[in-house]
């Protein structure tokens, strides 16, 4: 639960909107914990996180491990509940949490996994629980390897955010918008914010996290203090995403995630196709096209590209027997990849780190940006264990440590983009051009030799390195290919088919076998 003001709730309730006279005493005189910090000779350590999104939440929890403040600053109102954020549009769209990541959520919030569960969530065993048509084939359903976290992003934000501002340490401060950085090149000691009545408030810090986004003015707010020489690259597929909220039929609670995806090595726009089961019985799902074959928000549509534009029509002809919820179609355009080096500037001030967002983001039909972001924030509280707030170099050294998560994401997701027709960006060198060739092979090989489904799952949920691509064992198997006969259709059971069709006097038998098994070849 977000704390409101004062004149909301007793005093005993840490406020998050102090009023100007409480701000200018908190800022000239010093509270009793204050007096008594000071007399243990421990000087007291002051953070600012800017943003109050999900990869702002992490960092607060992060920091208010070693910090005595933590005072998180967001331009919005947040929701008091799984509700949407309004600067956050793409909430509406499907967000899959990858294993990797719920296990980074986990070591920074230990029980939040069970948390979201408790709230609506489900836990997905992959690739048990999992429909899919990769670019290669149709995956089987082999018992579980890795798994994800499917709901709405709303609950999945509001859990995280009702946990972290629990946390003693840790203040909101809403519609309060950041404008500056205060400090020099070499390091900076707090923040300029925007009141809602326009007025400014200085924030000392002995550290600042900007964690505001894909729309971050970072580069901006160096750039004020001498600090030069961000590199940025960006790869753009066109990618448009539409999603539209249904029904899920009676008996749906353990229904797969089905997924239709293109297949980047087609001279063709790339199109895909997801249904994820959410909280609520609902289900959400959500169409994409590259530049040229891009969905529309003509509810009209919707299924109708579900049906014809996808490589197999089998998420359409599903909604298909569904009742909508929604009598519009969200669509969203904003998808570039784009990424900042941050961790490349010669001379990083002390006391700056940007994380999630703010550093990459990728178009979100990879899942891979919440991952990212949250590994980032295990890094920077990994390095604040071995190396105190204030100690010269730290923030260049965590935002080395933050660049190593994002390396992996960027390359998983560019290497694809950059093949659709119109794709903007540089294109791949020969070393990538061979390592995607390996990849391709790997993939395929995986639809039928459960030990190559493992490797692939593991460096796509963020849970391995890519390093165990390249095992001597997954090389050779690679090699020798998909040893079992690919499936021909969607490894759905005979009972899912039965359950959506509304009928369970009518259900089909599934189009192939589902894979299942526990063989290891």
């Amino acid at each position: 639960m977000i704390r409101p003001t004062p004149a909301d709730r007793p005093d005993s309730v840490k406020a998050t909107e102090p009023t100007a006279a409480t701000e200018n005493t908190a800022a000239t005189q010093p509270t009793e914990k204050t007096e008594n910090t000071a007399r243990t000779g421990r000087p007291r350590r002051r953070a600012v996180v800017i943003g109050g999104g999900l990869a702002g939440m992490l960092a607060a929890a992060a920091l208010a491990e070693f910090s005595d403040e933590v005072t998180v600053v967001e331009r919005d109102r947040l929701p008091a509940g799984p509700d949407p954020r309004t600067s956050l549009p793409q909430a509406r769209h499907v967000h899959l949490l990858w294993s990797g990541g719920a296990r980074a959520f986990e070591q920074l919030l230990p029980g939040i996994t069970a948390e979201w569960l408790a709230a609506g969530a489900r836990r997905i065993p992959l690739p048990t629980g999992l429909v899919t048509m990769t670019a290669q084939g149709w995956l089987r359903r082999w018992p579980e390897m890795q798994h994800m976290i499917a709901c709405s992003r709303d609950l999945l934000d509001w859990v995280v955010r009702r946990r972290v501002l629990d946390l003693p340490a840790v203040t909101l401060l809403q519609g309060h918008e950041m404008r500056a950085l205060e400090g020099t090149r070499a390091r900076v000691t707090g923040v300029r914010v925007g009141r809602p009545d326009g007025s400014e408030r200085l924030l000392p810090a002995d550290l600042v996290v900007d964690a505001s986004g894909r729309g971050s003015r970072a580069v901006g707010w160096l750039g004020g203090l001498g600090v030069t020489g961000v590199t940025e690259a960006e790869v753009d597929s066109g990618l448009v995403y539409a999603t539209r909220v249904y029904r899920a039929p009676a008996g749906a609670e353990n229904f797969p995630v089905v997924n239709v995806q293109a297949n980047a090595a087609e001279p063709v726009p790339g199109r895909t196709a997801t249904i994820v089961p959410v909280e609520n019985g609902r289900w959400l799902v959500t169409l994409s096209g590259t530049r040229g074959g891009e969905p529309t928000a003509d509810p009209a549509r919707f299924e109708e590209f579900a049906l014809r534009e996808m490589r197999h029509p089998v998420v359409g002809e599903l909604i298909s027997l569904a009742a909508p919820l929604s009598d519009t179609v969200t669509l969203t355009r904003s998808t570039v990849n784009r990424r900042r080096y941050f961790e490349k500037v010669p001379a990083w001030p002390d006391g700056f780190i940007a994380v999630g967002d703010s550093v990459a983001t990728y178009n979100p039909l990879y899942a891979h940006g919440m991952s990212v972001a949250a590994q980032g924030l295990v890094e920077l509280r990994n390095t604040l264990r071995l190396h105190r707030i204030g100690t010269p170099g730290l923030a260049g050294r965590v935002q080395r440590a933050v660049a190593r998560p994002v390396g992996l994401a960027w390359d998983l997701a560019t290497s694809q983009d950059i093949l659709y027709p119109g794709a903007v960006g540089r294109r791949p060198g020969t070393a990538s051009t061979v390592a995607n060739h390996y990849v391709n092979r790997l993939a395929h090989s995986a639809l039928g030799r459960a030990r190559l489904t493992r490797a692939f799952l593991g460096v796509l949920t963020l849970s391995e390195p890519p390093s165990t691509w390249l095992h001597p064992d997954t090389v050779v198997a690679t090699l020798r290919g998909p040893g079992r006969e690919l499936l021909t259709g969607p490894p759905l059971t005979e009972e899912e088919w039965k359950v959506a069709s509304g009928d369970p006097r009518t259900g089909t038998e599934p189009h192939s076998d589902t894979g299942a098994g526990t063989g290891s070849s």
